[in-house]
C-alpha cells in the first residue's frame, strides 16, 4: 500500500519535471519542443520522431527533418505550438533563433512554473489523503491496530513532506534558471 503511494508521488514528480522542461528559459533546449506535434501523413507525431533537434549554440536550434517534404509541416507545428519562436527554413533545415527573455516575460514564466509546482504539491497532498482514507478503512476492518494506524499515518506524512520538499527544490532550480540572463 505504501509502495503504491510512493509510486504515485514519483509519477507526480516526473510529470512536474516534464511540464517544467517545456517552459522556455533564455537558452536553447530540445525539451522546449517536447509538446510539438507534426502532422505526419495524417497522424500527429512528436517532433523528435520526425526530425533531429540540434543545439549548436546557446541561443539557436537547428531542426533537420528525416523527410525533407515535412519541412513546412514542422514549421507550421512550431508556430501553432505557441512557443513564441519564429522558425525559418532554407529548404533543408529549420533554423530557430531563441530570443532573450524580457524581464516581464521572465516573471510570467516564473508564475507559470509556480502554478505547475503548486498543482504538483496538491497532487501529492491528494495522494496522502487517499492513503490516509485507505489506512482508516484498514483500521475499521480490523487489518490495522490503532497504533499501526498512527505509525502508518506518520510514515505517509514523512513521505509527503519528502516529496513536497523535492517539488520545492525542482521549482527553485527552474525559477533560478528562468531568471538568469
Amino acid at each position: 500500500m505504501a509502495e503504491n503511494n510512493e509510486e504515485r508521488m514519483e509519477k507526480t514528480i516526473s510529470a512536474l519535471k516534464d511540464s517544467l522542461n517545456t517552459i522556455r528559459t533564455g537558452r536553447a533546449s530540445a525539451a522546449i519542443f517536447d509538446k510539438v506535434r507534426v502532422d505526419y501523413y495524417g497522424a500527429k507525431s512528436p517532433l523528435n520522431q520526425v526530425a533531429t533537434i540540434a543545439i549548436p549554440e546557446a541561443r539557436s536550434v537547428i531542426i533537420t527533418p528525416f523527410d525533407k517534404s515535412l519541412i513546412s509541416e514542422i514549421e507550421k507545428a512550431i508556430q501553432v505550438a505557441d512557443l513564441g519562436l519564429n522558425p525559418s527554413n532554407d529548404g533543408k533545415v529549420i533554423r530557430i533563433s531563441i530570443p532573450a527573455l524580457t524581464a516581464d516575460r521572465r516573471k510570467e514564466l516564473v508564475k507559470q512554473a509556480k502554478t505547475i509546482a503548486e498543482n504538483s504539491r496538491t497532487s501529492i497532498r491528494n495522494i496522502r489523503r487517499d492513503g490516509n482514507d485507505e489506512l482508516k478503512k484498514q483500521q475499521k476492518s480490523g487489518e490495522l491496530t490503532e497504533d499501526g494506524l498512527k505509525t502508518e499515518t506518520d510514515k505517509l506524512q514523512k513521505l509527503t513532506d519528502k516529496y513536497i520538499e523535492e517539488i520545492n527544490k525542482i521549482y527553485d532550480a527552474k525559477e533560478k534558471d528562468i531568471m538568469q540572463n
